[in-house]
């Protein structure tokens, strides 16, 4: 299965048509858009374009809202809470961080739950519009069971996403965006799309024993064993649990139950670095870890010291100057 180059502008036009041409609203497929084709574009195809077809799926089955009115309340001075209405995830989150920032500004540090929600991408993308403000950005996102407590054999807990981002001036932004499964179930997807092998540590069969063939993957398995177990259980309690929705095994599948809203809960957090040492300040510093980094020696075997999100960042800038890497039969999809 071959990939092609895609420009960028024409890949969100291919994939906004396809959410309108389902009914989506024309704002909230352009965000949705946005999303998909910026994982794409850092690389992280498991989160890109090739979601597209599963929203349109959830949208012709009536499980998304494809005209949803979020409404926001503010519930301290630095807490609020968005329903989404069962709509897209990716608006819905977008505009979480976004009033997270603001409440911010006044209170230093602010969070925005999100409820009723969906599956809302890869979460760098939020983390770099709080970035943007100048803010400190963290954000957790629950979905349905996919991976085994450490220990088990069956699926529990879902990926169970954490991000974060860094405002830096010299150096690209510090956005760290990670899975607490060994990998992210996307890349189990795309696997079983190009027929690939997988790692044996990824995932355990029917019977609980490891296994490479995507196809029989029963569960993902945590990272790092009982520490991203650990974390797991932490973001569905900072999700699910903080926030009135469901958790684990009680969360709808995101792969059957079409017609049943997923109900999905996010948590949206801003810190706006002027309450502590100072925006200008925290940058720099910033920017000096980002430098000492690089000067580290490297470790046999590798060329240079990175930090988090900064292969995502060389993708990004291949991308925009090469095209999107996109597989030839997902842009056959969003094509027709």
């Amino acid at each position: 299965m071959q990939d092609i180059l895609v420009p960028e502008k024409e890949l969100r036009s291919l994939v906004s048509k396809k959410l309108t041409d389902a009914g989506l609203n024309q704002p909230d497929a352009h965000i949705v858009a946005d999303v998909l084709v910026h994982a794409d574009m850092r690389g992280v195809r498991s989160h890109g374009v090739i979601r597209t077809e599963h929203y349109v799926t959830r949208l012709n089955a009536g499980s998304l809202n494809r005209n949803p009115t979020f409404s926001f309340a503010k519930i301290r001075p630095g807490a609020g809470m968005l329903d989404a209405d069962d709509g897209m995830g990716h608006p819905a989150c977008l505009e979480a961080v976004s009033k997270a920032c603001d409440l911010a500004r006044d209170a230093g540090i602010a969070m925005v739950g999100v409820c009723n929600g969906s599956h809302c991408g890869a979460l760098s993308y939020f983390m770099m519009h709080a970035v943007s403000k100048n803010m400190i950005g963290i954000g957790v996102t629950h979905t349905d069971k996919c991976v085994a407590p450490f220990g088990g054999s069956q699926a529990f807990f879902g990926t169970n996403p954490i991000a974060f981002g860094f405002p830096t001036r010299k150096h690209d932004p510090v956005i760290l965006d990670m899975a607490t499964s060994n990998t992210a179930f996307g890349k189990i997807l795309h696997a079983r799309e190009t027929n690939a092998s997988i790692p044996g540590d990824w995932g355990i069969d029917n019977n609980g024993h490891p296994t490479t063939d995507p196809n029989k993957v029963a569960a993902m398995t945590p990272f790092g064993g009982h520490k991203g177990y650990g974390i797991a259980l932490v973001i569905d309690v900072l999700t699910g649990v903080l926030l009135g929705a469901e958790y684990g095994p009680h969360i709808t599948a995101m792969y059957g139950d079409y017609e049943k809203p997923r109900k999905l809960a996010s948590t949206m957090i801003a810190i706006d670095p002027d309450t502590y040492a100072g925006v200008d300040q925290f940058c720099s510093k910033m920017d000096a870890m980002v430098a000492d980094l690089h000067a580290e020696p490297p470790a046999p075997g590798f060329d240079k010291v990175l930090v988090p999100g900064e292969i995502e960042w060389n993708n990004e800038r291949t991308s925009r100057e090469h095209g999107v890497p996109v597989l030839e039969t997902i842009y056959e999809y969003l094509k027709h």
